[in-house]
């Protein structure tokens, strides 16, 4: 049996969402999205993991024609190209959470790159437009925001000690500690003021989220098993068993 990646999950995910669309069947699901989760997290705590423990909870419990949850975190930038045919030099922008250096921003009054502001919009309307299907955790990107008025959503924030993140990193990546330590640094330092610059929001505020979890002293299995009981309680009619149920097992 063949082993799908998350990059081939989330492929199959697009083709049957949205080349598909114009089918009835489609539609119904269009009408009555399932759940979308938002995930937030620091540098460095292994989110791809839980991400995969998450898909695997979730779609060993829905019911028929809801068991397809997958997760876009740098697939979420393909998805993106293709929505708005976008040309291929864009993609190094849309993977970027930093404000515009000075030669950016010349290159955007010149006509060269693209312009921020309409990425971020460009960003938002592909968010939405998976929020509107469901089955779906978006990670990053002010995903929470975005999709705040959005009922079928739920918004969670993972954190953790910087010194566990760093040593995570070391293993994950494998490289030094004190490389480790100024990636994670700057890569939260580059989300926060993402966030801050584009949604006048602070990326760790808990009250943009339903739950915020400190990684540090649980497995992927126990954080999504956490929020798989939350999203269940919250959203039980796209499932097949109940909280208590699942507790039981």
């Amino acid at each position: 049996m063949k082993v799908l990646g998350a990059y081939e999950k989330a492929r199959i995910y697009i083709e049957k969402h949205y080349q598909a669309s114009e089918e009835a069947k489609e539609q119904k699901r269009k009408m009555n999205p399932g759940p979308t989760i938002t995930l937030s997290r620091q540098t460095g705590i292994g989110a791809v993991a839980i991400c995969e423990k998450l898909i695997e909870y979730f779609n060993s419990r829905a019911i028929e024609g809801y068991d397809d949850w997958t997760y876009f975190d740098r697939q979420l930038i393909e998805k993106i190209m293709s929505d708005h045919n976008l040309p291929e030099h864009f993609r190094k922008f849309l993977d970027e959470e930093k404000p515009p250096k000075i030669e950016t921003w010349f290159g955007e009054i010149l006509g060269i790159n693209p312009n921020k502001l309409l990425l971020l919009h460009k960003i938002s309307q592909t968010i939405l437009k998976l929020a509107d299907y469901g089955n779906v955790i978006i990670v990053g990107r002010g995903a929470n925001i975005i999709t705040a008025k959005r009922p079928n959503t739920f918004h969670v924030r993972l954190v953790a000690p910087l010194n566990y993140r760093i040593e995570n990193a070391c293993r994950l990546y494998n490289i030094d500690y004190k490389t480790a330590a100024d990636f994670i640094r700057g890569e939260d330092e580059a989300r926060k003021n993402y966030i801050w610059k584009y949604f006048h929001k602070n990326i760790e505020d808990p009250l943009l989220y339903h739950v915020v979890i400190n990684t540090n002293y649980l497995k992927a299995e126990e954080i999504a098993e956490m929020i798989g009981h939350c999203v269940i309680r919250r959203f039980p009619k796209f499932f097949t068993k109940t909280v208590e149920e699942t507790v039981d097992e």
